[in-house]
């Protein structure tokens, strides 16, 4: 008989859970499962599988709507931390059971409907080992998988790639990928070029993606001539192939999945050591790993690596051997795995 999975994913906009998300459904295909996916009405993850036959069911993103969408399957996969609940509820509606992606590095919610449906969860599937510290002190009674998030194999045409370099006119670019929001820590970006616009003019920054600080971070970028914001972008992977560095300065990571998009085009990364980011980033090996809160230490991570084009060659090849570990194949298999292991406790 045939395994039929809800996917449960709510979010209003598209970011790296999401991409997690896609990846993961697209990598099922073809493994016997019949998948449904529930989103948010009007959301860009629902419009983004017009090429694959996905029953899509619509919803407007309250635990009720999600409870009364994820009917009818064996399994329900929540993908984004609102969506626990209504999968809880549906548990207690038909007996249904599911499990929950944990993306992110902070706490969980201690009113008593997180704890019941934190609690009745087959399993929660970290992406990174401090996530799951997280879950476990939260409670140990809840059983918790590490299952890592995966690169998305984007690719590259090395024409734009060569394009975009020419356009900075052959500097050192120094890249960042990401939702311009605090939490990303972009505004430590903008300190660092400011700092090295006289000093290093052979830098230049590239802010890639759109955001709620977005008009506030160019508000501070205001006159920098050795900074670029691109908006959002449909060709990430190009913009890699044309970074020599690769920050992240977050101020919380989950895991920080689009570090594995950057070692996959052999990048060297800064990025501060928080949540999973140190499983991914080995200080000295493919990256440096700097402080939250830092910005004279991410400065002085760039002045190394931009001076030292050797060692970024070389951190940059670790980090592709690295990401050849994350792959979304190796991330579908062990999702595969652990619905076999909750429907076989049933």
């Amino acid at each position: 008989m045939t395994l039929r999975v809800a996917h449960v994913n709510v979010a209003p906009s598209y970011r790296g859970g999401e991409r997690q998300t896609e990846l993961l459904i697209r990598e099922l295909r073809g493994r016997g499962l019949e998948q449904v996916l529930v989103a948010r009405r009007g959301a860009p993850l629902a419009e983004r599988f017009a090429d694959l036959e996905l029953e899509l069911r619509l919803v407007s993103g309250s635990f009720w709507s999600v409870a009364a969408a994820t009917y009818g399957v064996d399994l329900v996969h929540v993908h984004e931390g609102r969506s626990i609940y209504g999968a809880y509820v549906r548990a207690i509606m038909s007996g249904t059971p599911y499990i929950a992606t944990r993306r992110v590095d902070k706490p969980i919610g201690t009113h008593g409907f997180a704890r019941r449906a934190y609690r009745r969860a087959a399993c929660v599937a970290a992406v990174g080992e401090r996530v799951a510290e997280i879950v476990r002190a939260y409670d140990p009674r809840i059983h918790v998988r590490v299952i890592h998030s995966a690169s998305s194999s984007l690719r590259a045409d090395p024409a734009r790639a060569a394009a975009i370099r020419r356009n900075l006119h052959g500097r050192i670019v120094v890249g960042h990928v990401g939702a311009l929001d605090s939490q990303k820590g972009q505004a430590f970006i903008v300190t660092a070029a400011r700092e090295l616009e006289i000093s290093h003019p052979e830098l230049h920054f590239v802010l890639v993606g759109g955001g709620a600080d977005e008009a506030k971070l160019k508000e501070a970028a205001a006159g920098l001539r050795n900074l670029t914001f691109t908006g959002f972008v449909e060709n990430v992977g190009d913009y890699l192939a044309a970074f020599d560095i690769f920050v992240l300065p977050s101020r919380r990571e989950g895991l920080g999945s689009i570090l594995f998009d950057a070692m996959e085009q052999k990048l060297p990364i800064v990025a501060t050591r928080v949540g999973g980011v140190p499983e991914i980033v080995h200080n000295g090996h493919n990256g440096i790993l700097i402080d939250e809160e830092q910005p004279d230490q991410l400065r002085d991570a760039i002045l190394r690596l931009s001076a030292g084009p050797e060692v970024r060659a070389q951190m940059g090849a670790r980090g592709h051997e690295i990401a050849k570990g994350f792959t979304a194949v190796i991330m579908a298999d062990k999702y595969v795995d652990l619905y076999g292991t909750v429907l076989g406790r049933q």
